[in-house]
């Protein structure tokens, strides 16, 4: 019998289904097979008993589609309702309990519970392929093999043939391109973050209070996180009441949802809501250790709150930008603290580091970040700075062909054959076209030759809904992924030479974190090394292109 008392992944969990029966723990946090989503499927035996223990179903949710959704993973009752263990047991008697079950079983010379029987496993896996298709559009091997490999499991396999198969996939995808990248992904967000490059040496300030200007969706869920991770009192200020009070309702809404999922208690989010101040002047800021502005992307707006801000707070208090394209030294700001929607979800937090930056600025902004369980990349004050200048760059590419006679529909099944997480057209919803015509704006001021304005984006911008064609010249789905790969790898490239980042390695923990791509790309850098176009642009890795950087 295995008893599983805490994270149990990989070959822990293969290990506790090789065994007659399971207890669990309800603290158990982390019960899962995260194979697929390293580019690999489970070897030791995963891929045919989970089938065998708790059907096709549940076998390909566990195996394939929860890897497959940013690495999900089961919690000790979750296992336990999907029928992984056969005993849910709380933590302060699970040994004593474990052992009495065992005693039991052995008592009774018995094994718990029947192999569920599944009527159509093909139907199952079909949808399942079906759903990757849309999910990968076939970039990734590891999930589609774990199917056949279930499927086989469940098509009269004895269990030794499924465990020479799962040998064979393995040592089939283990070289592989996408299981390699997959693995460098791993350790950028694993390793690398428990020790990140960049990290200042100063001691930070407390944080015992925040100050908000704006009380826009961005500057509400910014809050709601930070009340809900601190705990501390948040001030925010904003031009308009009729602002404030939409602020306010979508902050208890969300903190009426921990209530829902069993997090907080009512009193607990009562007090939560109790310390949020608001007002239309700064009165409120005068004992804020920190300050964070998330108003409209104007520059001549940012740059009047940041003054009216040095008059309203203390001189030690770190006031910080969470623009998404501009100047964070013109505008007047210590700092860029740059947050991705939603806010909630994605774990990446840009910190702009500019000239005039302190030492204890930057490590009370790292702090900061770092109690909102965010992970920091440190990156220098330029145009668009990392994640959204790479965007916008792909996004170029994507106008362009919009531009010459492709439609959406082309060109997102063009660039969807990378596996992204979602299509040039959704992520451009999601942004805004107006905030994504006025990050093009911002680059091409500074960068014209590379971010040519686009006639669609400002129509879209503007509400309408056409594409300015220019010439009836669509191009092939190859054609354009190739364009955009070729202006990522050249607008990487500028980054590490300029040095806004101090490795490729950064670039990749950006996209990793901030933008979801997946990890069988390895961010994107170790994509384009592999596949020699790195070589082939610019005679050499861009590996070596952030090596060489740093050396100078």
């Amino acid at each position: 019998m295995a008893a599983v008392n805490g994270a149990c992944l990989g070959g822990g969990v293969e290990l506790a289904l090789h065994c007659d029966a399971r207890t669990i723990s309800s603290g158990v946090r982390h019960f899962a097979c995260p194979e697929c989503f390293l580019g690999i499927v489970p070897a030791w035996g995963g891929t045919q008993l989970a089938p065998r223990l708790v059907g096709v179903e549940t076998a390909v949710k566990f195996i394939v589609a929860n890897p497959m959704r940013q690495n999900r993973m089961l919690t000790g009752p979750e296992a336990f309702e999907l029928g992984f263990a056969d005993r849910l047991l709380e933590p302060a008697e699970f040994l004593d309990e474990s052992l009495a079950f065992a005693l039991e079983l052995a008592a009774e010379g018995t094994r718990p519970g029947d192999s569920p029987s599944d009527v159509d496993a093909a139907d199952t896996i079909r949808k399942a392929r079906a759903r990757l298709d849309g999910q990968v559009h076939r970039a990734a091997p590891a999930p589609y093999r774990a199917l056949e490999l279930i499927e086989g499991a469940c098509s009269g396999w004895t269990l030794e043939q499924g465990y020479r198969a799962e040998e064979e996939a393995v040592g089939e995808l283990l070289p592989g391109r996408e299981a390699q990248a997959s693995l460098y992904a791993f350790d950028l967000v694993e390793r690398r973050a428990k020790n990140p490059p960049g990290r200042p040496d100063d001691e930070p300030r407390p944080v015992r209070k925040v100050g908000i200007v704006g009380a826009g969706l961005m500057a509400a869920q910014i809050v709601a996180l930070v009340l809900r991770r601190l705990e501390v009192p948040v001030a925010i200020r904003d031009v308009s009441d009729e602002a404030l009070a939409g602020a306010r309702s979508a902050i208890g809404e969300e903190l009426q949802e921990q209530v829902a999922k069993g997090r907080y208690d009512e009193g607990k989010a009562r007090f939560l809501a109790s310390i949020v101040s608001t007002a239309t002047t700064y009165e409120h800021f005068a004992d804020c250790d920190l300050v964070l502005e998330a108003v409209f992307e104007e520059p001549e707006i940012k740059e009047r709150v940041f003054a009216e801000l040095r008059e309203h707070t203390r001189t030690d208090c770190v006031l910080a930008t969470n623009t998404s394209s501009l100047s964070v030294t013109e505008m007047g700001a210590d700092l860029g603290i740059h947050f991705f929607n939603p806010v909630a979800v994605l774990p990446l937090v840009e910190l702009v580091r500019t000239p005039e930056t302190e030492g204890v600025e930057l490590a009370t902004a790292w702090a900061f970040a770092e109690k909102l369980r965010k992970r920091p990349v440190l990156v220098d004050d330029a145009p668009a700075f990392v994640v959204n200048r790479i965007l916008t760059r792909l996004m170029a590419v994507v106008l362009d062909a919009l531009e010459r006679g492709n439609t959406p529909e082309q060109a997102d099944e063009a660039i969807l054959g990378l596996g992204l997480p979602m299509a040039p057209s959704v992520l451009l919803q999601m942004v805004g076209p107006r905030v994504a015509n006025h990050v093009l704006e911002t680059l091409h001021e500074a960068y014209p030759e590379r971010f040519p304005l686009s006639q669609t984006l400002a129509n879209y911008a503007a509400g309408v809904d056409e594409i300015a064609v220019r010439e009836d010249a669509p191009r092939t789905a190859d054609e354009i992924l190739e364009a955009a790969l070729e202006a990522i790898a050249d607008e990487i490239r500028h980054l590490l030479e300029e040095g806004v980042v101090g490795d490729a390695k950064d670039v990749d923990t950006a996209l990793l974190l901030g933008a979801g791509w997946p990890f069988w790309l390895g961010g994107i850098t170790k994509y384009l090394d592999q596949t020699g176009r790195s070589e082939r642009m610019f005679g050499c890795a861009l590996a070596e292109v952030g090596r060489a950087t740093r050396t100078a």
